[in-house]
């Protein structure tokens, strides 16, 4: 009969062996992947995080941008790294809750293929038109929509937006067209332009030109107002049914070890606790919001999965 190795004898040297890789983690900069473009909010509360990472880790945490496909170019980067907590993704909401219900050929399994680590914060979203759209308050642009069905189209350059857009079509009843972006930049810069009428932008990359009159905001996607938009109220408020929040976490490549993961773990939560990062992350209207372990974090994402695969069955989305 063939002799079969003692189960814990085996468990004890594989804990040995993350261990001893964790002690001399980090011994090389660290790429922190981001699947949106450079002045994304994302990609703004990434070098913020990193930054105060690289000082506690003391090594460089470079970013990475990866952007295109709603996120799936960056995801599957990080999907096929090596595991050893030198690839790391910051992501949000689009790759890890919102893409297996909007795409029926993924090639990435947002549970599978990742290693949660920490959760890092929400950020809100605005709807914002351009002024040459004769609505003062989402009412009137509602009503607006109505009396002239399709003149109105939205950019979507990620699936908050997306979705966010999507179901405020589908509750109002407005006859209105999406039409897809690579990046948020570039989107502002066409709602800036006139070339679409509205998007639905989150705070970190538009929050500067919403206090312009080059756009008008009219409501915001948290549940309460937020003081970075005084007088816009929330979408919920007009639109009864409308929920949506945007998450953001960091994430490594399925099979990190779990030393290495208790330690960035251990280390983000000292750099989310960090007044000044808060301060500064509030200023784009990104609210700090830390998991305490991993496996709260891993909960999480498993709720958002089944949570915004819920809202796009009903905002009536099909899937790619």
């Amino acid at each position: 009969m063939q002799r079969i190795p003692f189960l814990p004898a085996l468990l004890s040297l594989a804990f040995s062996a993350s261990m001893a890789h964790a002690q001399g983690y980090p011994s090389a900069p660290i790429t922190l992947v981001v699947p949106f473009a450079a002045g994304s909010g994302t990609d703004s509360v990434a070098r913020a995080v990193g930054q105060k990472l690289s000082d506690r880790l003391k090594q460089p945490v470079v970013i990475d941008n990866k952007p295109g496909a709603s996120a799936q170019i960056g995801a599957q980067f990080v999907a096929k790294a090596k595991p050893d907590g030198y690839t790391l993704f910051m992501t949000t909401n689009t790759s890890h809750s919102a893409n297996p219900s909007l795409y029926s050929n993924l090639k990435y399994d947002p549970i599978k293929d990742f290693t949660p680590i920490a959760r890092v914060g929400e950020l809100p979203f605005a709807l914002a038109v351009h002024p040459a759209v004769p609505a003062k308050s989402l009412k009137e642009l509602i009503d607006y929509g109505k009396a002239n069905p399709g003149k109105l189209s939205y950019a979507t350059p990620n699936s908050t937006s997306l979705v966010a857009s999507e179901t405020i079509r589908r509750i109002t009843g407005v006859d209105m067209l999406g039409i897809p972006y690579k990046s948020s930049p570039q989107a502002m810069t066409d709602l800036v332009g006139g070339q679409v009428q509205l998007y639905v932008v989150d705070l970190g990359s538009g929050l500067g030109m919403l206090k312009t009159d080059k756009v008008r905001a009219l409501g915001i996607t948290t549940a309460e107002p937020s003081p970075l938009l005084p007088g816009v109220p929330p979408i919920g408020k007009t639109v009864q049914g409308f929920a949506l929040t945007s998450w953001n976490g960091i994430f490594g490549p399925a099979g990190l070890p779990p030393a290495v993961v208790e330690r960035l773990n251990s280390e983000l939560q000292a750099v989310l606790g960090n007044k000044d990062l808060q301060d500064k992350l509030s200023q784009i209207g990104f609210q700090v919001w830390p998991s305490k372990t991993p496996d709260e974090f891993a909960r999480y994402v498993a709720d958002q999965l089944n949570h915004w695969g819920s809202l796009i069955k009903q905002a009536g989305i099909r899937a790619e």
